[in-house]
């Protein structure tokens, strides 16, 4: 046990560290690599930084990079047992910052990886996800986020002789990135749900065909969607963390079997629960304006500006 809570304390720094207070002076050290078309290549490493259908990952000594290019066909899967050995089938919405990672393919155009197929360890994900984050990525602002990532390495330091406490904050730290300095939110989307329920409804389907109608005349590239479910206080907390995810996930299940929305356009669906109400939960009016999910529709900002 003490052995893993070690491991899991080793993970989350050296996230921390490449993520966020270290990044930058990594980053400029760090040679990237070119892969020649076709050429096989195998990389160990993490995620720096997330796009549409691609990200950039450095190597674990921090000394090179790498442009990784994500298909329809790409493989994504976890690893329960041994190194980088079977595993459970995710989508490329897991595919987080600070997130470590084994990527397998071959060269494509301009020197980039194209993945078939990428492993991860599922402590790991457990390190990278969001879960547990009271930040909406979308109403924060990259003038802030300064300030965050300045607590967040102060934390880590703080935590250094607790593993719960460094990978606490190297989870808090991974979330509160993830998204932020990349992309700029561009319009949300508020989908109604009924009290206690999961089930998306005529309205929220209504909402959301005419949401995919608007998106359909933009010509946007380089975008990205953001889906996070609320509830409202009815019931325990547990229970309504749980709901609200069952709700981020029915709107994702409408928009990619009725508008064919691409996969890898996902940034990791997330419930809130009943954190961030838009209104009082006293009323019957406040409740039913928190029993939401909001879609963020997010674009690149290297791409867009």
């Amino acid at each position: 046990m003490k052995s893993k809570i070690q491991n899991i304390f080793s993970i989350s720094v050296i996230a921390l560290v490449m993520v966020l207070a270290g990044a930058t002076s990594l980053l400029a050290q760090a040679e990237v690599k070119s892969v020649p078309s076709g050429e096989k290549a195998k990389v160990l490493g993490l995620i720096n930084t997330r796009g549409a259908d691609t990200f950039i990952m450095t190597t674990l000594d921090g000394t090179s990079r790498y442009n990784v290019v994500l298909t329809e066909s790409t493989s994504v899967k976890s690893n329960t047992k041994g190194v980088f050995r079977g595993g459970t089938e995710y989508g490329a919405s897991y595919l987080l910052r600070g997130l470590r990672i084994e990527v397998e393919g071959a060269g494509g155009d301009n020197g980039a990886i194209v993945a078939k197929s990428i492993r991860f360890n599922e402590t790991d994900l457990r390190t990278a996800q969001s879960l547990e984050s009271r930040i909406d990525p979308v109403e924060e602002n990259a003038k802030h986020m300064a300030g965050q990532i300045d607590e967040n390495t102060a934390l880590a330091n703080r935590a250094q002789g607790t593993a719960d406490e460094a990978l606490a904050s190297a989870t808090r730290a991974n979330t509160r990135i993830n998204g932020l300095d990349e992309f700029d939110p561009v319009k949300t989307i508020v989908v109604p749900f009924a009290t206690g329920s999961s089930r998306l409804g005529p309205k929220g389907m209504a909402i959301i065909d005419e949401a995919a109608g608007w998106v359909k005349t933009q010509n946007t590239k380089g975008w990205m969607v953001s889906v996070v479910g609320f509830a409202d206080s009815t019931g325990k907390s547990a229970s309504n963390k749980t709901l609200s995810e069952k709700r981020a996930n029915a709107v994702i299940g409408y928009m990619v079997s009725k508008h064919a929305l691409p996969i890898t356009r996902l940034i990791q669906p997330f419930g809130a629960g009943v954190d961030k109400p838009v209104a009082t939960n006293e009323t019957a009016e406040g409740r039913a304006q928190n029993r939401r999910v909001e879609i963020h529709l997010l674009v690149n900002k290297g791409i867009a500006g």
